[in-house]
């Protein structure tokens, strides 16, 4: 088996970790290891790793760096074959990694894999996950257009990693502890019903496998291929058999303080309907006209007036927990 790695130095647990990654490799002599230091060098790192033709791909970097593999993996042509794909818990969040099973210590996860993957027990650590694709459609074709990630959050969540930012400094605390934070505080103003700034309402047209679910103002619209984001959080309640589970909440929802709770486990009350301004379903595709930024797995787009956004979840990659 062909092995690479992909260390993102930029990310958020870098530093004495990569001494130690490097420490590790010194056992695995044939693992093909690429580090980047800089967004621009990320993609000649790839074309490297692609030039070896790895059939596993170790990523040691956080959400961002994991949602720029998948991406250039599906849309770029530098491999040829599709490789397998193993997270490490890298960066400040790791929301990715969590939920596809990666060690929470990730010197630990490493050797565990390298150990099992030149050991032939590598099928052991597949973990199925679909991956969203998402693409504005106004302007398709164009690089800037197609993103591959996990998790797509517009309006609401797309101003609060703005304000995670500003809040938190630089590193870890900006990962899930911040958002953590960040999260409590917003719960808070919306149950104080002061629904301004950051919980500023957005229009939007959401229409799930070409039915028209609503048209008006939105409180939130998140989208994932993920069992749990980060906390533990698993805001999706729908029951159909499809990979996008998509849930929105209108403006002026009935007792939202009272619903958060339970929609935050997966679990909402019974007044939590579509009626009372709760959707949330798995769905094939979720197509959105909206005027407002979004993000992808923390990769921020910036709002443009009737934007056009479609999430798909037909795409696969074989994942491997680390």
């Amino acid at each position: 088996m062909r092995i690479g790695l992909l260390n993102n130095l930029r990310a958020g647990r870098s530093g004495r970790q990569v001494s130690k990654i490097l420490n590790v490799l010194s056992d695995y002599p044939h693992v093909h290891h690429v580090e980047t230091d800089s967004v621009r060098a990320v993609p000649e790192a790839f074309a490297t790793l692609a030039r070896e033709n790895v059939d596993l791909l170790i990523v040691n970097g956080g959400d961002g760096t994991l949602q720029y593999a998948v991406t250039q993996i599906l849309s770029g042509d530098d491999f040829q074959d599709i490789p397998m794909i193993a997270p490490l818990r890298g960066g400040r969040t790791n929301m990715s990694a969590l939920d596809l099973g990666a060690h929470s210590n990730p010197i630990k996860g490493l050797r565990g894999l390298l150990d099992d993957a030149y050991g032939g027990r590598i099928e052991s650590r597949i973990v199925d996950r679909p991956v969203l694709r998402v693409e504005t459609l106004r302007d398709a074709g164009s690089p800037a257009s197609l993103n591959y990630g996990f998790f797509f959050g517009a309006g609401m969540i797309h101003r609060a990693i703005g304000l995670t930012h500003d809040l938190f400094p630089a590193g870890r605390s900006q990962g899930a502890l911040g958002a953590g934070l960040v999260t409590a505080g917003l719960i808070l103003r919306m149950v104080a019903n002061r629904l301004d700034g950051v919980l500023a309402p957005d229009k939007a047209e959401i229409s799930l496998d070409g039915e028209l679910v609503d048209s008006g103002e939105f409180s939130l619209i998140i989208a994932s291929s993920l069992q749990r984001l980060f906390c533990r959080m698993n805001p999706f309640w729908g029951d159909e058999k499809a990979p996008v589970r998509f849930s929105a909440i209108a403006s002026g929802a009935e007792r939202v303080g009272r619903a958060a709770p339970g929609i935050l486990r997966g679990k909402p009350a019974a007044f939590v309907t579509p009626d009372n301004g709760y959707f949330s379903r798995n769905v094939g595709t979720a197509d959105l006209r909206i005027d407002c930024g979004f993000t992808v797995d923390g990769e921020v787009v910036a709002p443009r007036e009737n934007e056009v956004v479609r999430i798909r979840g037909d795409e696969r990659i074989t994942f491997i927990r680390a």
